[in-house]
């Protein structure tokens, strides 16, 4: 690839740009930002888009700018939404900075000539009254400008208030300071982004007559119309104690055929050759899933480590694959973790052990597992029951001596549907 934006391109990953932006970056070295509100504890894979444009724009000599919102944090970008978010309080937003820093830190490199940092727009907020404000901003942006705005004009009906209305404003600020400050060039952000990015880059004409840039990526959706990131458990977190290293990984195993070129270019971080031949083995043997096997790895090591990336790959193994008794016992405290998160998981007492098999698989578990102790013997009968991989013959099954590090026992029940028990 000759420059960034060519890269995106062939990717798949511009949306909208404004005019002469592949110009001035194929022939100038800047520095470009993206604002991410502080609104969790953690980035999701909604947000990989965005960290995967600020990582391809490093690559060809570029300087990266994190903004994490502060300020913007505290009221809430109506882009996409249709009601108001929630305000958080400034310590819980101070907390969530923190958690994000560290996240970016696997993507991005710190150090160097054209090293990444990380910017709180509360620092050029905190100061500035509301008078100031309007004089020196709100002047320069035009009501009729703002109502133009997508994130507007979709809230007129249901009702947006004055916060949520000037928050173009803030953002538009926010790409006059760093511009006049730190020297950015150009914005990026997702496809919604694009009429605040615009007021930026509107904000900076305006005031100091200035040159400034904004590209755009599209929002991700699935083939099957489902919304992307998102599972029968709510967001896809990067943070493990949200979302598992085991969930996350299966996420990108299960992407379909449909899905997995396009998501292949945008979150694997391989060259186009690499990709291309990839993709080619895997038109060849589709069966073989070898491009959400390939990014299941990248994306999950990457965002997680190594070894949590065997722990999950393991996990999967013992859950889908041919794992016996033996290798059951094999494992690793480590290993019966990622299984307790892999699967619904059930917490007894150690006092519940005093019972017989038939009462701790039913009622200490609360019917979880089988609604009946009639329906366990028919299932023990029907030889459809294994515990730690073993299979379970007969009702008088003792299950304090077979404890996996005297607490765990992995419920099997026919051929895929698992319950993980923990006694406490």
């Amino acid at each position: 690839m000759k420059n960034f934006v060519e890269e995106l391109k062939w990717r798949g990953m511009i949306h909208d740009m404004t005019p002469s932006t592949d110009t001035y970056l194929s022939q100038n070295k800047t520095a470009g930002y993206i604002g991410f509100d502080p609104t969790a504890d953690s980035l999701h894979i909604g947000n990989l888009v965005q960290i995967m444009t600020l990582v391809h724009f490093q690559k060809y000599g570029h300087t990266p700018i994190i903004l994490i919102g502060g300020a913007t944090g505290m009221i809430g970008d109506p882009s996409g939404k249709s009601k108001e978010r929630k305000f958080l309080d400034s310590s819980t937003i101070s907390e969530n900075q923190k958690k994000i820093k560290i996240q970016f830190e696997k993507f991005l490199s710190f150090t160097g000539e054209n090293s990444a940092s990380i910017v709180n727009n509360k620092t050029w907020f905190e100061d500035f009254n509301l008078l100031d404000f309007l004089r020196e901003v709100g002047k320069h942006i035009n009501i009729n400008y703002m109502m133009s705005k997508e994130s507007v004009k979709n809230r007129l009906d249901s009702g947006i208030s004055f916060t949520e209305f000037s928050y173009q404003l803030i953002q538009g600020f926010d790409f006059l300071w760093l511009w006049k400050n730190k020297k950015v060039k150009i914005q990026f952000g997702g496809s919604d982004q694009w009429g605040n990015i615009l007021t930026g880059n509107e904000l900076i004409r305006k005031v100091s007559n200035g040159d400034s840039y904004a590209l755009t990526t599209p929002l991700i959706t699935k083939s099957d119309g489902g919304k992307f990131g998102k599972t029968e458990d709510g967001n896809v977190w990067l943070d493990p104690k949200k979302t598992s290293p085991y969930k996350f990984y299966q996420f990108w195993i299960n992407v379909s055929d449909n899905d997995a070129i396009k998501f292949f270019k945008i979150f694997s971080l391989k060259s186009q050759s690499e990709i291309d031949k990839i993709i080619k083995d895997h038109e060849k043997e589709p069966h073989l899933r070898i491009l959400q096997n390939s990014l299941a790895d990248e994306i999950t090591e990457i965002v997680h480590n190594r070894k949590l990336l065997e722990i999950a790959k393991s996990t999967s193994n013992i859950l889908f694959g041919k794992f016996t008794k033996d290798d059951f016992n094999d494992l690793s405290e480590e290993m019966m973790e990622s299984l307790s998160t892999a699967v619904p998981c059930i917490k007894i007492k150690k006092s519940d052990l005093n019972n017989d098999f038939k009462t701790i698989i039913t009622e200490s578990c609360k019917f979880k597992i089988f609604s009946s102790k009639s329906e366990l013997i028919r299932m023990i009968k029907n030889n459809g029951l294994m515990i730690n991989k073993e299979k379970i013959n007969n009702d008088q099954y003792d299950i304090s001596d077979n404890l996996h590090f005297k607490k765990y026992l992995l419920i099997q029940k026919g051929k895929k549907n698992y319950t993980f028990i923990i006694v406490e």
